[in-house]
């Protein structure tokens, strides 16, 4: 088992353990009003979010973990994963370029931005095409000194939790 596996583990038993009662978009209200373009996700029960917004681009998993993304205009459905995606046509993975703004999921985040997800990858594809301010939604002490990285991960600038708002990331060269 990798640090990451453990870590992982670590952080969805403390989640399981008190589930998100947070609301965000008062936090994030500043970030979504100033963006043109936004994309976002559906959280899960155990995980921090928001409700999505009409025009919103949300992923859908594709078979090979990768990200297509589609509007949230014609609402959501049941998919894989335990997951659900919106139902309207597929706009294609390279749609995420178009957002200046893209709220991510994460377990944890450290300082530098490394962004630890639940371990396929799909966010680090699909951020790699990002150009847009890139904010991960976390539960409070989510927010790490450091965790363990590899040249696939891509950081994100910001995180939100309840008790420090947005917090800024310093970028990575």
């Amino acid at each position: 088992m990798d640090s990451k596996q453990a870590l992982r583990r670590t952080a969805q038993s403390k989640r399981a353990a008190d589930p998100p009662s947070h609301e965000y978009g008062h936090l994030l209200g500043p970030l979504i009003a100033s963006a043109t373009r936004v994309a976002s996700y559906v959280p899960l029960e155990s995980e921090p979010g928001l409700p999505p917004q009409p025009g919103w681009l949300l992923p859908v998993v594709l078979p090979d973990g990768d990200l297509d993304w589609a509007l949230y205009d014609d609402g959501v459905g049941p998919a894989g994963f335990g997951l659900t995606e919106p139902v309207g046509p597929r706009l294609g993975v390279e749609a995420i370029s178009t957002c200046d703004l893209v709220i991510t999921p994460a377990l944890l985040v450290d300082r530098q931005g490394t962004r630890l997800g639940k371990g396929r990858g799909c966010y680090d594809r699909a951020l790699a095409r990002c150009s847009g301010f890139t904010v991960a939604v976390l539960c409070d002490g989510e927010l790490v000194d450091t965790l363990p990285a590899e040249p696939h991960d891509v950081p994100v600038r910001a995180v939100v939790t309840p008790a420090l708002g947005v917090v800024t990331l310093p970028a990575k060269m």
